[in-house]
């Protein structure tokens, strides 16, 4: 089996890497060095993520070079959990994945996504027939480096065979609609659109992943997962490896505390693969 594209996992089902981007963007806020990241990285790996997630942006908002470095040093503590990097490989990405792997320290993981300069959050996969040609060397250095490449992508079956034509390993589905659909959901005056908008939504997810595992990709997902909506979604999106987030976790976790957060979306997780109700 292609170490690249392994599904094994810690516990044989979805993994969970938590972003700690929110945690850096308080930080920065004032230049006393607190919350750490690192600090908050550790604190998630010992309540049972598995794995921690960054996206360092080119203006540095809010991880900075040290972080990347630094949680990649942490990581090597932790040989069960993987590092995931984000970002466009076309700006500063590639960089990283290279000052790592020359370390000694690559990360498991590059998550290409195609994000402009200053972009507020992420919000579409990438356009392979435009962009397909340009990724493919990127995504041959990375795979040299040890490094498995997984392409945000938004959920359309028909592009799933360009992402295993350009040599991505896993996709990671950009679930922000389905997340929209499901909140919609909640409020009773729009219970009935809502639902059905949701319904739609996920079986859209659950084409695009049949897709992806069809070409040989592993399936990732993120973007606006939450406690609410974690638990439906892998039930109706089968096989999913890996979620990340971090926004909704990092908001959790002033209520919860970040161990008992983290431990909460874990028990989303068993849920789904269980069938039980959403704890």
């Amino acid at each position: 089996m292609n170490p690249l594209v392994s599904t094994d996992t810690r516990h044989g089902g979805t993994r969970l890497s938590v972003n700690v981007n929110k945690v850096a963007l308080l930080r920065n806020t004032r230049h006393l060095g607190i919350p750490s990241v690192a600090r908050a990285a550790t604190l998630c790996l010992q309540a049972g993520a598995d794995g921690i997630t960054v996206h360092p942006r080119p203006d540095e908002r809010h991880i900075r070079p040290h972080d990347v470095h630094d949680i990649a040093a942490l990581l090597k503590d932790w040989p069960q959990a993987e590092y995931n990097i984000e970002g466009n490989p076309f700006h500063n990405l590639m960089d990283f994945v290279r000052e790592l792997a020359d370390k000694g320290m690559p990360p498991q993981q590059a998550t290409f996504v195609p994000d402009s300069e200053g972009q507020f959050t992420s919000d579409h996969g990438w356009d392979l027939a435009l962009d397909g040609e340009r990724l493919r060397p990127l995504i041959a250095e990375c795979s040299a480096l040890g490094v498995r490449v997984s392409l945000f992508m938004d959920p359309l079956p028909e592009a799933m065979a360009l992402a295993r034509a350009v040599g991505a390993q896993r996709v990671e589905l950009y679930t922000e609609p389905y997340a929209a659909a499901h909140a919609a959901a909640r409020p009773a005056d729009a219970a009935a659109h809502g639902q059905a908008g949701q319904a739609e939504q996920l079986a859209r997810f659950a084409a695009a992943a049949a897709a992806a595992q069809a070409q040989g990709l592993g399936v990732n997902a993120g973007h606006d997962l939450n406690r609410d909506n974690l638990a439906d979604f892998l039930r109706a999106v089968p096989g999913v490896l890996e979620v990340s987030i971090g926004h909704a976790l990092v908001a959790d976790a002033l209520e919860l505390g970040l161990p008992e957060t983290v431990r909460a979306y874990q028990r989303c997780i068993r849920a789904a693969e269980s069938g039980a109700a959403r704890p």
